[in-house]
C-alpha cells in the first residue's frame, strides 16, 4: 500500500511538471514573440574575455574619430539605455546626422544592421560610423595608423590575434563587446514563464491587442520584437518625397523607396526619442501614427491600416511596451591606452610620415 501510494505522488508530481512545462510553452506559442535564444556568435569571431575587453576599450576610445571628440558611447550611450536622447546624434565638429541612433542593447540579434540595412552583421556596423564623414570620420588608412602608433593597442592585438591591429580586426572586438549587450528577464518574460503576477492587468491586455487587434506582431515578431525587415510608415513623407529614402538607398528598388527597419521593442521604454527620424517623443505619441494607419504615401506599407484603438487600448499597448522592460549591463569605460597619444598627436604624426 504504501509503494503504491509513493507511487501515485510520484506520478502526481510529474504530472504537475509536465503541465506546468506545457503552460509555459502554450503562452510562449500564444504570444508569439516568446524568450530571447541564446546569443547568436558567427563562427568565425568566437567569444572571448581578451576579444570583449579589448572591444570595451576601442568602442569608448574618443581616438577613433578624426578630431578625438566622438567614440562609439557618445550616440550609444550605456547610461541611457545604449541609445541617444537626442532625436539625431551630434558627430565631429557638431554636425548632426539624419537619424536616430538605436539603442545597442540586443543588436546581437539582428540582422541587418543600421536602419537602412546597409550592413548584414554586427562586425560591418561597427566601423560603418568610424568612417562616416559626420559622425566619426576616419578614412581607413588613418584608422590603422592611429591603432598602430598606439603601442597598447598593438600589444593588445597582438595577444589575442597574433596579428598587428587592421580594420577587420577592430569590427570583430568591438562586435564581441556588444554582444554583451543583451537584456535580463523583463515582467514579460516572468509572465511567459508562469509567473501571471509580473505583469500587470493593463499590460496583459495589451499584450492580447499587441497579438490581436493592433497586429502589432506582423512587424514586431520574433524575441527581440523585430521581423529584421523594412518597412514604410510614411515618415518624413511631404509634398510628394521623403526627407529620407530610407532602404531604398542601399537597394534602388523602388518599392523599397521610404521604408526602414523594424525596431527591437525590448527595453523600448527606455529610449526615446522614436522613428528613424527621433520626430516621436513619446510611445503614446508613435501609437496615435500607428492607429491613424501612417502617414499616407505610394509606398504605404500594406500592415499600415487604421486600427481603430480606444483609448484604453492604446494605453494597454503601451503599459505592455513598458513591460518588455528588463536589466541591462552598465559599462564604465575601461581606461585607454596611452592616453598621451591623443588623437591631434597622432594625426600630426601621420601628417609628418612616421613609420
Amino acid at each position: 500500500m504504501r509503494i503504491a501510494l509513493v507511487l501515485f505522488v510520484a506520478a502526481l508530481i510529474v504530472l504537475v511538471g509536465v503541465a506546468s512545462s506545457i503552460q509555459v510553452s502554450k503562452a510562449q506559442g500564444q504570444y508569439a514573440n516568446g524568450l530571447l535564444p541564446p546569443v547568436p556568435v558567427p563562427a568565425d569571431n568566437p567569444q572571448t574575455d581578451q576579444k570583449i575587453h579589448l572591444g570595451a576599450q576601442l568602442y569608448f576610445d574618443k581616438r577613433l574619430s578624426s578630431d578625438g571628440t566622438i567614440s562609439c558611447a557618445s550616440c550609444h550611450r550605456p547610461d541611457k539605455a545604449w541609445a541617444d536622447t537626442e532625436p539625431v546624434s551630434e558627430g565631429v565638429a557638431h554636425q548632426k546626422g539624419s537619424r536616430n541612433s538605436p539603442s545597442v542593447i540586443n543588436a546581437a540579434y539582428i540582422v541587418p544592421q543600421f536602419w537602412d540595412g546597409r550592413a548584414m552583421h554586427l562586425e560591418k556596423q561597427a566601423v560603418g560610423p568610424v568612417q562616416n564623414p559626420i559622425e566619426m570620420d576616419l578614412t581607413v588608412a588613418e584608422l590603422e595608423f592611429r591603432l598602430n602608433h598606439i603601442p597598447g593597442y598593438v600589444a593588445r592585438f597582438e595577444e589575442v590575434f597574433g596579428s598587428r591591429p587592421n580594420i577587420d580586426l577592430l569590427a570583430k572586438v568591438i562586435a564581441s563587446f556588444e554582444r554583451t549587450v543583451i537584456t535580463g528577464d523583463s515582467p514579460y518574460d516572468g509572465y511567459i514563464k508562469g509567473d501571471r503576477s509580473a505583469m500587470s492587468g493593463s499590460a496583459i491586455r495589451g499584450m492580447n491587442l499587441f497579438s490581436g487587434k493592433g497586429h502589432c506582431n506582423v512587424c514586431h515578431s520574433g524575441p527581440a520584437f523585430s521581423d529584421s525587415r523594412f518597412h514604410n510608415l510614411g515618415v518624413g513623407y511631404a509634398d510628394g518625397e521623403f526627407k529620407d529614402v530610407g532602404r531604398f538607398g542601399v537597394t534602388k528598388d523602388p518599392k523599397d523607396m521610404g521604408a526602414f527597419l523594424t525596431p527591437r521593442l525590448r527595453n523600448i521604454a527606455l529610449t526615446p526619442p522614436y522613428l528613424h527620424d527621433g520626430s516621436e517623443p513619446t510611445l503614446e505619441g508613435v501609437m496615435d501614427l500607428y492607429n491613424r494607419g501612417g502617414i499616407p504615401n505610394p509606398n504605404l506599407d500594406p500592415a499600415m491600416v487604421p486600427l481603430n484603438l480606444t483609448e484604453q487600448e492604446k494605453s494597454d499597448l503601451v503599459e505592455f511596451m513598458k513591460a518588455l522592460t528588463g536589466p541591462y549591463p552598465i559599462v564604465e569605460p575601461p581606461p585607454p591606452p596611452n592616453p598621451e597619444l591623443t588623437a591631434q598627436k597622432l594625426a600630426e604624426m601621420m601628417k609628418g610620415g612616421a613609420k
